[in-house]
């Protein structure tokens, strides 16, 4: 499973290739891929947030509590998924106007894979210094948006106009999956469990 996340980042069109190739059972069963690695960011900013603390600065570290980390963390986790579920099932809805068959779960392992470097990138919060997660997300939001334009066009056998087509408007959805995760953050820390520092 982690040589996917290896071959995408090295060598990608390579790898969407190796991926098309696959048979559409074997694609689906990669679908734990997602659940798996999007762990790993969700995992480093608990331990980050408890055991490194938060540094703005040359400012003193500030620590989470564990059960309020634990509780954002799970939502951090969740809310991972549930914007790689949405723009999956987009790419599956979009996917009749491009005349491609589809189906829900193999757009949720295609965007699943875009998010790779995301969801690699998260282990970076393990140490949460500000300006270096903030360097290290936007390289790994460029990267991810151009898994997307590569990985569309051969993942759906579309000639690269239709497959810029149909990952600019996955991108539009992305884009709005982005905004809804921030104010879901905002709602879930005002509602449900706000960061408890000590």
């Amino acid at each position: 499973m982690l040589n996917h996340a290896l071959g995408l980042l090295v060598h990608p069109r390579k790898q969407w290739q190796a991926l098309h190739d696959l048979s559409d059972d074997s694609l689906k069963r990669n679908s734990p891929y997602t659940i798996v690695l999007a762990l790993l960011p969700a995992l480093a900013w608990y331990i980050g947030t408890t055991e490194f603390g938060w540094r703005v600065g040359q400012g003193e570290a500030t620590y989470m509590t564990e059960y309020s980390a634990l509780s954002l963390m799970g939502g951090f986790y969740f809310g991972l998924l549930v914007a790689v579920t949405v723009i999956g099932y987009f790419i599956h809805w979009m996917s009749k106007t491009y005349g491609v068959k589809t189906d829900p779960l193999k757009g949720f392992v295609v965007a699943g894979f875009i998010a790779t470097p995301i969801f690699l990138v998260g282990i970076a919060g393990i140490y949460p210094l500000v300006w270096l997660n903030i360097l290290l997300v936007l390289a790994a939001l460029s990267y991810a948006i151009y898994l997307l334009f590569t990985g569309i066009p051969i993942m759906f056998d579309m000639s690269d106009e239709r497959g810029f087509l149909f990952a600019s408007a996955v991108m539009g959805v992305a884009m709005v999956v982005t905004v809804a995760m921030m104010a879901g953050t905002v709602l879930f820390w005002d509602f449900v469990s706000s960061p408890v520092f000590h």
